[in-house]
């Protein structure tokens, strides 16, 4: 039996290890893409960036004011549990107040801001079944800065694979600087309208260093991260090398006469983090 206060406990730990640490992969490919820069303005960004994720980690402050809101991945094993979502809502609060995390969280209509990070579906909770002897949890913390520039197309499956790549480079191009780049790429493939944005911003999981078991689909998505990284946006839209620091790409099947793409856009800020609750023990780190 897992009981909701080492739930609670772990998601507050989660939320600080996210927004104060980034995931080695991440770290480990900004700065390749600084020592492989060819232009002194990118670099000074670069430089701006990774001395940001070092002063986060020594003070165990946020790396970003927009510490976003929280999107949950929850794998269910074997064992009881507690309340999950109760206890997932309980350690939002309480990060909020402690680590401290912005409250983001707002009714949509008036706009009213309760200061906890906590309304109507939020935070948002996406739950899966397994047969492990563990629950494990993933929290994605997702700024509005790379959210808003989401974008869904309906393509006519007479458009292809052609049709995706020109989708990826008009989404990125129309979002230029807005979503702090260098940014990570999350695509939907297939399934429906809301089955494709659910792939896409669940793509933003995966390691960029990780490629799709799916040889066709894998290659896509190095075909799509060479071709974006020749518009020359550049870290924080000022021009370089290194646009994007990775497309990860998911699909399903779909309808015969749909072809649904969907785009969730992450920042250079790509936060996430995952911990395995026991009954005995928690184990975090960055779980795949």
């Amino acid at each position: 039996m897992i009981d909701e206060e080492p739930i609670k406990n772990t998601v507050v730990e989660l939320l600080r290890r996210a927004v104060t640490k980034l995931p080695p992969d991440i770290e480990d490919a900004l700065n390749a893409a600084y020592q492989k820069e060819t232009s002194e303005v990118a670099k000074m960004q670069f430089k701006a960036i990774l001395d940001n994720i070092q002063m986060a980690g020594e003070t165990l402050t946020p790396m970003c004011q927009d510490t976003g809101v929280h999107i949950f991945y929850v794998t269910l094993g074997k064992l009881k549990t507690g309340n999950v979502e109760k206890a997932i809502r309980e350690g939002v609060k309480e990060a909020t107040e402690k680590v401290p995390l912005r409250p983001n969280a707002v009714h949509p209509l008036t706009r009213k801001n309760p200061g906890t990070n906590l309304g109507e579906k939020m935070p948002y909770i996406n739950y899966a079944l397994s047969d492990a002897d563990y629950m494990e949890i993933h929290v994605m913390p997702k700024g509005a800065g790379s959210e808003n520039m989401s974008k869904l197309a309906m393509l006519n499956p007479a458009q292809g694979i052609k049709g995706i790549k020109q989708f990826a480079l008009d989404t990125l191009l129309n979002a230029g600087s807005k979503p702090c780049p260098p940014v990570i790429l999350g695509m939907g493939i297939g399934g429906s309208a809301d089955i494709s944005m659910k792939l896409a911003k669940k793509a933003l999981l995966r390691p960029v260093t990780v490629h799709h078991p799916e040889p066709q689909i894998a290659e896509l998505e190095e075909e799509l991260l060479e071709a974006l990284n020749e518009t020359g946006i550049g870290p924080m839209g000022m021009g370089g090398n290194t646009t994007v620091l990775g497309v990860n790409c998911e699909y399903a099947y779909c309808h015969t006469a749909s072809h649904p793409v969907a785009i969730n856009i992450q920042c250079w800020a790509a936060r996430r983090a995952s911990a395995r609750i026991y009954e005995d023990k928690v184990e975090y780190g960055w779980f795949e």
